[in-house]
């Protein structure tokens, strides 16, 4: 099974390289690949070469070859190992499944009716993820590139991790489908991975709590060293021994120490594997169920299912046509808005609001919960007006896939376009205008040294701001759909590839420069305002001004729907493409 394994592995590859390689014919793609290709060089691979030549610099200078600093060597693993548990116990809660056991048509076709164990497709299902984590690992040595005298450990330490995350979600899995099978006697088993994550995580917790209350520390550093002298004494150090042992080649600093850590991961590698393998009786329901999910996808991409519940939102019978596009996609984004999408973007948008204010406490200076939670909403409504049209597409975007339907509507063109921008917009600028509000209220404390009338006229002026920019970029996202069909994404789909890369990166180029081009009018008239009348009027003149700018793009979007309604008009079905 092995050679057979190895034998479709290549192939695979051979003909995705194959397809890729035919697709560069068309311009669109040969230009986007090239884009792409000048992007990974500039980002990863001249970053990289920069550093090799500043280590080579040290090494030079000093005579030895670089090491990582103590501090981070001796913690690093702690931290890494309280990441890698917290994932393993949240593995049992998220409404997730590994990938691994995703098996395509042909695989579930031609290798669960051959005379093959449900083991063996375990290990076939390895082995053809293991190209996706050794691309990554070698992702992270360029991206991240160490002072360690030897990039080719960090790649091992890398792979072995994320395959053992890898194994241990399969794992996970395989013990929830055997939770669901009808067998009394497996239940009391499968139930076992589950006690056992549940008294890891009281453990561990309650040994971070006890030492964060007794030393109480005021900074990065101290915390940081306060959890590794939490997780390495007591019970915690021994529930946390294989997430440490997993995690410590990464900080070896030797052949040596590495090859000792490397061969302990493994340990810990092959015992999951062991796990995972006794697990197998649930394979044949978790492939099932792989299989319906994306079976439901695909059903789903092409012809979205109608699902009948409850939204609150009623259509008037009479009124302007731009309302039925707005409640269209209004009663969309409130069906779509599952749990799943809710912890989808709750984690992306808490990681970006943390990085930005992080970034405005330490530029600041300040500290405390109010300045905190000031530069975490200042954070989000950031997050709101410049990504959110990247990221929120129930418009024209999605609705391309029905343009044969919309255009058999008897409504005008420039009022599709208009519609189809009002839901996505006024759902952003909601979001935008909350978190603009909670940052006022926390102004105080996190800007300080500017007066009363500063922090309200800024506030202000924001909140009318914060429209304009998000329509601005929904008009040109919307603009491209209509001039280059063939080079947006419909709905949620992710072409993937260098190539698609490289056009994702010329759209929002595009956009971009659009945006800044568009603003470019009410920046200048609102700066006219400013610095005409601020010597008498003082700071709520932002207020006037930035009604100036908002009016100027309104016009703006109402002139360019107008100039885009032939166009729509000649639109032709035949020009969107879907991802493959």
């Amino acid at each position: 099974m092995i050679s057979a394994s190895l034998y479709i592995i290549v192939c695979s590859a051979k003909n995705r390289i194959r397809r890729r390689l035919q697709r560069l014919r068309e311009p669109r793609y040969l230009v986007g690949a090239i884009v792409g290709v000048a992007y990974m060089y500039f980002s990863f691979f001249a970053r990289m070469r920069g550093a090799r030549a500043s280590i080579a610099s040290g090494r030079r200078r000093s005579g030895r070859p670089p090491e990582l600093p103590a501090f981070f060597v001796q913690a690093g693993g702690s931290l890494v190992a309280l990441g890698l548990f917290a994932l393993a116990a949240l593995s049992w809660l998220l409404p997730f499944n590994s990938s691994m056991l995703e098996f395509s048509d042909a695989e579930t076709d031609f290798l669960f009716t051959a005379p093959v164990s449900r083991r063996a497709l375990l290990v076939h299902r390895l082995m053809r993820a293991q190209l996706g984590v050794i691309f990554t690992s070698l992702v992270t040595a360029l991206v991240f590139p160490t002072a360690r005298p030897n990039p080719v450990a960090w790649v091992v330490a890398v792979w072995v991790m994320l395959t053992t995350v890898r194994v241990y979600f399969t794992g996970v899995t395989l013990a929830r489908g055997r939770l669901l099978l009808g067998d009394a006697s497996v239940r009391p088993v499968a139930w076992a991975p589950v006690a056992v994550a549940l008294a890891a995580v009281a453990i561990v917790g309650q040994s971070l709590v006890r030492t964060l209350v007794r030393e109480q520390p005021s900074a990065l550093g101290p915390a940081i060293t306060a959890v590794h002298d939490a997780l390495s004494s007591g019970a915690a150090a021994w529930v946390l021994w294989p997430f440490v042992a997993v995690s410590r080649p990464l900080f070896a600093q030797g052949g040596r120490p590495f090859a000792a850590a490397i061969a302990v991961a493994l340990v810990v590698l092959t015992s999951l594997f062991a796990w995972v393998l006794h697990s197998d009786e649930a394979l044949q329901e978790a492939a099932a169920d792989a299989a319906a999910r994306r079976a439901a996808r695909g059903r789903a991409r092409d012809k979205p299912a109608a699902h009948a519940r409850a939204t609150g939102l009623t259509l008037a019978p009479v009124g302007r046509p731009e309302f039925v596009f707005f409640w269209k996609n209004a009663v969309q984004m409130v069906r779509a808005t599952t749990g799943v999408a809710l912890l989808r973007y709750a984690v992306a948008l808490t990681v970006i609001a943390v990085a930005a204010s992080a970034a405005i406490s330490s530029a600041t200076q300040a500290r405390g919960l109010a300045m905190t939670l000031c530069s975490l909403a200042i954070g989000v409504a950031g997050f709101s007006v410049v990504l959110g049209p990247q990221i929120v597409r129930n418009d024209l975007r999605s609705d391309l896939r029905h343009l044969d339907l919309l255009k058999a509507w008897p409504v005008a063109s420039a009022a599709v376009m208009r519609g189809e921008m009002l839901a996505p917009g006024i759902a952003l600028t909601g979001v935008a205008w909350l978190a603009l509000t909670c940052a006022a209220i926390l102004s105080a404390a996190g800007f300080p040294a500017l007066s009363l009338s500063w922090r309200l006229s800024i506030a202000a002026a924001a909140v009318v701001i914060a429209p304009s920019l998000v329509f601005a970029q929904l008009l040109i996202q919307n603009a491209a759909a209509v001039l280059f069909p063939a080079w947006v994404p419909l709905g949620n789909e992710r072409p993937r590839g260098v190539d698609a890369l490289g056009q994702r990166l010329i759209l929002l180029g595009g956009v971009l420069l659009s945006v800044a081009l568009m603003m470019l009018p009410g920046t200048i008239a609102g700066g006219v305002i400013w610095f005409a009348f601020q010597r008498w009027v003082g700071p709520p003149i932002l207020l006037p001004a930035a009604l100036v700018c908002l009016s100027l793009v309104v016009l703006e979007i109402l002139v360019c729907t107008e100039l885009l309604a032939p166009l729509y008009e000649r639109l032709d079905v035949l020009a969107v493409e879907r991802a493959d």
